[in-house]
């Protein structure tokens, strides 16, 4: 929960103490001017009467953000030495009346972010009247024109995926649309799993061969073309696409929202929600919040300011109990013993693992026995991969800038499938009749597949290897007991795919 601490005697003290108040968290004011503090009380705000220049005052303050709210540059700057002294780790906010537009003042260097009230009242006119503003009218005036719409999230869809589809079809209908949020394949990660069954989330899913006609409008959130990491026809008309990657082919649709400078596309949908002034239900926002957690890999992987802004305003509606409870699913034996064959058939050369784990029995355990292998030491780069009817899937983890995995795996395996992703996280599906596999014993198709994985591979590491690793040479294949080796803690980062790429 947030503790919030307003310093000072400023003008703004009262109103924002009067906004902050009803917010999830707590508000408090300590200030020197006993009317205020008087004012304050009677309107229900708790207040403790100190001196905000004296940091021995402040200790006994708890504080996650600070709000220095004084009229007078030297007032502020006196109050937020001591605050920065107090609270090293808080957000650290000052306000100092007309004075804060000298951006070169002693003000800024003590804390996070100076307001400038000229530049509040623009931004928030610009928000509603400028790109971001006519963005958001846009894809309403399209939900407006629809009666039906079918919201798609990619195929075996990961937790960003799954947020960013309920959130849209909660404006949808706010908008006045009947609306089913749908996927193809299914949700085998337990973590996942747990996400959409303790949140109670209502998704369909489609098979193949489904009649889609009842719809009158599709909108694909978190991939961006239709036929390609979902199973509608290539040539299907799409009206709305919500996504963060950066496409690899054509993108149309009524309404196209593509930026991929923000970790989630969940961070999206929560723009959408303030632009829009709709209230966010707490089984939505915590959604989007598990979206955003999960595909910026904690905060820790291609996340930028507007994921964390979405993160704190989320924060104010989301329910963390229940985040507590998806973190902590119980994990399958299938999901174990793929791990266990990932270990025990590992092949290790200069710093790269590479795995066949053979037939698969859960597809989301390749990313987790990936991300497992990780821990081993010396070791870089894993490649995890299986079989299941007829598709070799591959999920691939890096350590490091100078390789990305994602386009290796783009390299090896593109034109026998589909892969892709990010720096350091990435999958693939390829086709075993691409592979031209032909072979009807299993112990010959499974080494066949290995050679082939293994030496596309290795051929495609060329222009994006680390020079820091050795020449490969022989091959290693450890044989370590792995039923020794504790498995790791669930974790649904493994499914977060690119635009157009198969999950990861």
């Amino acid at each position: 929960m947030v503790e919030r601490l307003l310093l000072g005697g400023g003008s703004l003290v009262q109103p924002l103490a009067g906004s902050l108040r009803e917010r999830p968290g707590t508000t408090r004011v300590g200030t020197a001017d006993e009317t205020l503090a008087m004012a304050l009380r009677e309107e229900g705000t708790e207040v403790t009467v100190l001196d905000p220049t004296d940091g021995r005052a402040l200790a006994d303050q708890p504080a996650d953000v600070v709000f220095v709210l004084e009229d007078s540059r030297e007032a502020a700057l006196a109050t937020a030495r001591a605050a920065r002294a107090a609270f090293p780790e808080a957000f650290l906010l000052a306000y100092a009346g007309e004075d804060a537009r000298d951006h070169g003042s002693p003000l800024t260097g003590v804390v996070d972010s100076v307001l400038d009230p000229g530049r509040a009242v623009a931004g928030e006119i610009l928000g509603h009247i400028g790109d971001a503003g006519l963005r958001v009218r846009e894809l309403w005036d399209v939900l407006d024109g629809i009666e039906r719409l079918l919201v798609l999230a990619h195929d075996n869809p990961d937790p960003d995926a799954i947020a960013s589809g309920v959130a849209l079809a909660e404006l949808a209908r706010v908008a006045g649309c009947a609306v089913d949020v749908c996927y193809y394949g299914e949700i085998s990660h337990q973590e996942n799993r747990a996400f959409v069954n303790v949140l109670g989330l209502d998704l369909v899913n489609l098979d193949p061969d489904d009649d889609l006609s009842a719809y009158d409008g599709i909108a694909l959130v978190d991939h961006s073309r239709p036929g390609v990491n979902d199973q509608l026809p290539a040539d299907v008309s799409v009206d709305v696409i919500v996504d963060h990657h950066p496409p690899r082919g054509p993108v149309t649709a009524d309404f196209v929202d593509l930026r991929s400078d923000v970790g989630a596309t969940s961070s999206l949908l929560v723009e959408y929600f303030e632009r829009l002034d709709v209230p966010l239900p707490t089984d939505v926002a915590t959604a989007l919040l598990f979206g955003i957690h999960v595909d910026t890999n904690s905060f820790s992987r291609e996340v930028v300011r507007a994921d964390f802004e979405a993160a704190a305003t989320l924060l104010e509606t989301a329910d963390l109990a229940v985040l507590e409870r998806i973190e902590a699913p119980s994990v399958s034996a299938q999901t174990l013993e793929t791990i266990a064959s990932a270990i025990r058939n590992r092949v290790v050369e200069g710093g790269i693992l590479l795995s066949n784990v053979g037939e698969l029995g859960e597809r989301d355990a390749l990313a987790q026995a990936a991300d497992q292998l990780m821990e081993l030491e010396g070791v870089h780069t894993t490649v995890v991969y299986g079989i299941e009817a007829g598709i070799v899937y591959v999920s691939a983890r890096s350590r490091g800038a100078e390789l990305d995995i994602g386009e290796t795996l783009r390299d090896a395996f593109d034109q026998m499938g589909e892969a892709g992703g990010h720096v350091d996280m990435a999958g693939g599906q390829l086709d075993l009749g691409a592979l031209e596999l032909v072979d009807d014993s299993d112990e010959s198709l499974h080494e066949l597949v290995e050679g082939v994985v293994t030496g596309r591979f290795f051929d495609a590491l060329g222009p994006h290897t680390d020079p820091r690793t050795p020449t490969i040479g022989e091959s290693r294949r450890d044989p370590t007991d792995a039923y020794f080796v504790t498995p790791p803690e669930p974790s649904a980062t493994d499914e977060t795919p690119d635009t157009e790429e198969p999950e990861e």
